[in-house]
């Protein structure tokens, strides 16, 4: 029987118990009525439970996450989705720096070149940290550092690999099925489709489309235009299916969607920064058109949080000040917020990045690896630790755990837009992307980074 992930009302509702257990409310009674009818909780790294449930239980399932939906958070107030009510909780909420920058020419100004040649190393970067993490996505953190070490590439500072992998440890840690055939240093050719570069090329084509003034209905046209429904995870994938039972934004996000803050809305922020540069108030606000299609609350966090620090490196060059900016558009009491101060103060404190990602999976031990909270403190302890290096942001985002994919790549982004240049990330990292792209967005499989370096220029002018 066909097991779909991320939808089925059995599987969802363990993942909604567990938000529900996570942002304060009480669901005990629920929880109670589920377990003793036999329902299951969620599945701890899967999408889906190895078995259908019974008719009765998918229907009490159902029942039961319309009745968790109705509970109320303590702590909304400090966490909200709307945007007017977020600014008014962001006493520092930023303003313009620069102005926006122009298109290429045939005679293009030093200035214009530089930001195109930083596009390019942005793109190329998120590509590599994405490529990076892709075979050891889904593996637990004892297994990363078991399969690096056995190659002796920890600290991990180069391509995963199989060659010299210990049998033992390859059996005990398989790598991500899917991605290992083409993810590997002795396989790579190319970038390999992954949702981590698809999302970038939409919000490509949505600024094309709509230009800066889209909306979150834009947004939800373009992917039943041009998103395979089987390309979509978690949180995006519910709220294309509520599209497609005729629920419209934003109320797509809250539907029966235990996912709505989870990493998704943090992978699809990155265009919104690159076009935006010196304006992350600007990128922020839509990243939140965009977020709020699939998340709420600290899942949108994400994605702004992302566009305003890309937006802030142009005009700072530094990674600390653009992380410190990116909190300016984060509710300051949200667990967001929380999260991306505990992973820069851990890394400030502590030498030794194990030592860093050690503490952040204690802290968040009762998380799902693919939950954005985690994940947002490792991205900052990562980028922090690493003091702006490309190949150490990378590399320390993907050996972190959790998404180590989706890590990767906004790492990757960061750093590769900070450093500025593509020659500057090392041919260790860009000569195996072969300038190539595979994707199933229309128009853009096989294109080249060079190429949507120049199209997000000019759809940022």
């Amino acid at each position: 029987m066909l097991r779909l992930t991320w939808v089925q009302p059995e599987d969802l509702l363990g993942h909604e118990l567990r938000q529900a257990a996570q942002d304060g409310r009480d669901a005990s009674a629920i929880q109670r009525r589920w377990t003793a009818a036999g329902g299951h909780l969620a599945p701890e790294r899967a999408g889906a439970s190895p078995a259908p449930g019974d008719p009765a239980l998918r229907d009490l399932a159902g029942q039961l996450l319309d009745e968790l939906a109705a509970l109320r958070s303590p702590g909304v107030a400090a966490e909200p989705t709307d945007l007017a009510e977020i600014k008014k909780i962001c006493e520092s909420w930023p303003q313009p720096r620069t102005p926006p920058h122009a298109p290429p020419t045939a005679q293009t100004p030093p200035t214009t070149q530089a930001t195109y040649d930083a596009l390019h190393a942005a793109w190329l970067g998120r590509a590599a940290g994405c490529l990076l993490g892709k075979p050891v996505e889904k593996l637990p953190l004892q297994g990363i550092r078991a399969v690096a070490k056995s190659t002796g590439n920890w600290p991990l500072h180069t391509w995963f690999t199989e060659i010299g992998l210990d049998p033992e440890i390859a059996a005990a840690h398989p790598w991500n099925r899917r991605s290992a055939p083409t993810s590997l240093a002795e396989n790579i050719d190319g970038m390999p489709e992954d949702d981590d570069l698809n999302y970038p090329l939409l919000q490509l084509l949505l600024l094309q489309r709509h230009g800066a003034g889209f909306t979150t209905e834009d947004v939800a046209k373009l992917w039943l235009d041009e998103l395979p429904a089987g390309r979509t995870f978690t949180a995006e994938r519910i709220a294309y299916r509520n599209l497609l039972d005729g629920i419209e934004p934003p109320a797509t996000a809250s539907h029966r969607n235990p996912f709505r803050e989870w990493i998704g809305a943090q992978i699809r922020a990155d265009v919104f920064g690159w076009t935006n540069p010196g304006d992350p108030a600007r990128a922020a606000e839509q990243a939140h058109r965009d977020a709020v299609l699939t998340h709420t609350a600290n899942g949108v966090y994400g994605a702004m949080f992302t566009a305003a620090v890309i937006a802030a490196v142009p005009g700072s060059h530094d990674i600390h000040e653009a992380l410190s900016t990116g909190l300016t558009v984060v509710p300051p009491g949200s667990r967001y917020a929380r999260a991306v101060r505990l992973g820069m103060e851990l890394a400030r404190t502590h030498p030794d990045f194990d030592t860093v990602v050690d503490e952040l999976h204690h802290a968040y031990a009762d998380h799902h690896w693919v939950h954005v909270l985690p994940n947002a403190a490792l991205l900052a302890a990562a980028l922090t630790h690493a003091d702006g290096d490309f190949a150490g942001s990378i590399c320390r985002a993907v050996s972190g755990g959790w998404d180590t994919d989706s890590n990767g790549a906004t790492a990757g982004s960061i750093a590769g837009l900070l450093v500025g240049r593509p020659d500057a990330l090392g041919a260790t990292w860009t000569a195996p992307l072969k300038n190539r792209l595979a994707t199933t967005v229309a128009g853009f499989d096989g294109t080249g980074f060079d190429e949507l370096a120049r199209l997000t220029l000019e759809a940022g002018a």
